[in-house]
């Protein structure tokens, strides 16, 4: 018989029927004797119907297409102006169309989906007690965990003085890649903060709210940072500014 610690860990892919047939009968005989499995289980099959249903497509405004016709339409400009775009790499000429598009669609698309993606994370991280993996107010403890399980070190620190204690992290998996997860504590709310590699370069705050729950992002110079609650809008951003503003100090340490 499996443990409740392991179906946490099967019950994404026990819902979307990836296990194998060893393993689907192990999860079958726990969740006949789990009512708290069973109940996870449900809350994961509800979040997949909610997503299921979304509304995930958006009409772009018709100004859209005359803004697109402008920008390719600089292939008109003088020849020296000319050979100034032709200079730019080919990935950020279309990182700064997918910018346009994005910014048109109102964050949908795969902002959008990734969003979905990670208040899916966020739920799921609530159910049957695998919040962390390392469970630690300490930052020493917390960000060494991380080590040769991913390739970065994420930055740890605990607010508890400004009001967001540490709880600790855990691996997760966001956007087909792994990612750290970082679990602050606010009042009686509880704050992911995914992190991972994007080197996209810093953007300001943005924030955002998907099916109840509110997510901050933001990326710095070699991070990106999606911070996910129940908490509102305002309190989310606190922890984004206090992240900054630790990395800001930390840098000239060479951190």
């Amino acid at each position: 018989m499996i443990s409740c610690r392991e179906a946490a860990q099967w019950v994404s892919a026990y819902a979307d029927r990836e296990l194998d047939a060893v393993s689907s009968l192990q999860m079958d005989a726990h969740l006949a004797e789990c009512p708290r499995c069973r109940a996870a289980l449900e809350r994961v099959e509800a979040v997949r119907t909610a997503l299921g249903s979304a509304a995930l497509t958006y009409a772009a405004p018709a100004e859209l297409a005359s803004r697109v016709r402008s920008a390719v339409g600089r292939e008109a400009a003088p020849a020296r102006r000319r050979w100034r775009w032709a200079a730019v790499p080919g990935t950020a000429i279309a990182a700064a169309l997918a910018w346009l598009v994005v910014g048109n669609v109102g964050g949908r698309g795969a902002e959008r989906r990734l969003a979905d993606e990670l208040v899916a994370g966020h739920v799921r991280s609530l159910m049957v007690d695998h919040l962390v993996d390392v469970a630690s107010t300490d930052q020493h403890t917390v960000r060494p965990w991380f080590n040769g399980k991913i390739d970065f070190a994420p930055p740890v620190a605990d607010f508890s003085a400004s009001g967001f204690a540490l709880v600790g992290g855990r691996m997760d998996y966001v956007a087909g890649r792994p990612v750290a997860a970082l679990v602050y504590r606010h009042q009686a709310h509880l704050v992911n903060l995914f992190v991972w590699p994007d080197r996209t370069g810093a953007t300001a705050t943005q924030a955002s709210t998907v099916d109840g729950y509110s997510l901050v992002h933001w990326n710095d110079t070699d991070l990106a940072y999606w911070a996910v609650s129940d908490l509102n809008l305002h309190d989310l951003a606190r922890l984004a500014d206090l992240v900054r503003e630790s990395r800001t100090r930390a840098a000239p340490a060479g951190e």
